[in-house]
């Protein structure tokens, strides 16, 4: 392990990069070589040095641009070469960023980690957004789940779970599923008119933030063109948007929610 490099997993959180942490933006600046994913901003690639080398993984759902079992044995092969390696994700890497992964393949051959986490969507895009993922006498309980399954397998989750009250529904990657996604709530028991959003591009300049209703979402997000990356939001705490929604978001697009119970 002495002769090898070690690789350090990066969350570049979700692309504003002033939200990089200060030990990202060190290890960065300090990196031979940065592994970096589709969904890192170009904010945050500006800040790569000349000197480092870059090299692109990117994916985006449907167009895979290098497989993940080649992104493993990739960054073990550049442990070998270089002395400090960062793998650049979006978001932290622990959350539906396969870095959990990427660390196994690589603590079993041996090569140094380190995990470094990014602030993940959940937090930052419903934040910059005005929408708290817990809001007293609205939830208390939050339900991460990803809307996207290896290699596109159908969406199998416990759909009853995930109705409780008092409670907020965060949903990656799930736009292009989200009739689907909104009809197995309401099917489990979420009433229609619980509010809802759909979080575009969050925390850049091109954020914007589409604020409805369960049983209205599927077609205003269709209507409105939207394309990933996009977070879908469930809960009352959607309503807190009429209140904060402006503070980042100039784009916000509320639609009617209060009293339609």
């Amino acid at each position: 392990m002495s002769q090898m490099g070690k690789v350090y997993l990066v969350g570049a959180g979700p692309g504003d990069p002033d939200l990089l942490t200060v030990k990202a933006l060190r290890l960065l600046k300090a990196a031979d070589v940065v592994v970096y994913d589709r969904l890192v901003s170009a904010e945050i690639l500006a800040m790569i040095p000349e000197k480092s080398k870059r090299w692109s993984v990117g994916k985006s759902a449907g167009r895979h641009c290098v497989p993940q079992d080649q992104i493993n044995p990739l960054l073990y092969d550049l442990a070998k070469r270089y002395p400090s390696v960062v793998r650049l994700k979006g978001g932290d890497p622990f959350i539906f960023g396969r870095g959990s992964e990427e660390a196994e393949y690589l603590g079993q051959r041996r090569v140094a980690f380190e995990v470094v986490p990014g602030i993940t969507a959940a937090a930052a895009c419903t934040a910059y957004s005005g929408i708290p993922l817990t809001h007293r006498g609205m939830s208390r309980v939050v339900h991460i789940v990803t809307g996207h399954f290896r290699d596109d397998e159908p969406i199998d989750l416990d759909w009853e779970r995930l109705t409780g009250p008092e409670s907020t529904l965060v949903v990656y990657m799930g736009l292009s599923n989200i009739e689907r996604i909104a009809e197995e709530l309401m099917r489990a028991g979420m009433p229609g008119a619980t509010p809802a959003a759909a979080i575009q591009n969050g925390t850049t300049p091109n954020h914007f933030c589409l604020a409805s209703r369960l049983d209205r979402l599927a077609l205003e997000v269709r209507e409105a063109g939207l394309s990933a990356p996009v977070l879908l939001v469930f809960g009352e705490v959607v309503r807190m948007a009429e209140v904060m929604g402006d503070w980042f978001c100039p784009t916000t697009l509320t639609q009617a929610l209060v009293g339609e119970r």
